[in-house]
């Protein structure tokens, strides 16, 4: 029991509003530990350019996206902007069983859908030192406009409301220090007495 617990993998809930690097984190972690990986969701949008079905998204059509619901194929879903996006379960599973660290970079909405499923999932919150920083690195991306920008941040102030959900909150000031304190916190997670995902 001791030896199959030490080798499973842990499920990780990263949330943050836009613009709080949450992205630039876990794609630093992927890249720099081979034990974790990006959480892979189904959409029913077309494919980007330059994206590629099972690594980016699992491109789904929308009638096979809708069985998969009634099916409660998906950890949590959500209607965004008229296409379907969810997290399918078998995916975080085999994952997990595999001994991978599996990250989740979701709303807090969907955090705590996935924290209901999976209640030994660790649950982080990224943020900026404060708004003003916060306003600043969204003007900085060059990506949305003002009045987008005041949303975002208005946004921000409601999934903060959400914070007593989450178990550990990191301030991504210098993002190579955030990243270290994220890996510290996802280390943490193999020494958990208790695995409760297909024990």
């Amino acid at each position: 029991m001791l030896k199959k617990m030490s080798k499973k993998g842990s499920i990780i809930v990263i949330s943050a509003p836009s613009g709080a690097g949450k992205s630039s984190i876990c794609d630093a972690l992927v890249r720099s530990d081979s034990g974790m990986v990006n959480s892979v969701s189904c959409t029913t949008r077309e494919p980007r350019n330059g994206e590629k079905n099972g690594t980016d998204y699992f491109f789904t059509a929308e009638k096979v996206f809708k069985s998969m619901i009634k099916g409660k194929k998906f950890a949590e879903w959500a209607k965004v902007h008229g296409n379907y996006y969810g997290t399918p379960k078998s995916f975080l599973e085999k994952t997990v069983k595999a001994g991978k660290n599996i990250l989740l970079d979701i709303d807090v909405q969907g955090g705590i859908n996935i924290k209901k499923q999976y209640p030994d999932a660790c649950m982080i919150f990224i943020m900026t030192p404060d708004f003003k920083t916060l306003k600043e690195r969204l003007i900085a991306r060059n990506k949305d406009s003002r009045q987008t920008i005041k949303i975002r941040l208005e946004n921000a102030k409601k999934e903060l409301e959400f914070l007593g959900k989450y178990e550990y909150l990191v301030i991504n000031d210098k993002l190579p220090e955030a990243v270290d304190a994220v890996r510290t916190i996802i280390k943490s997670q193999k020494y958990k007495i208790k695995k409760t995902i297909n024990n």
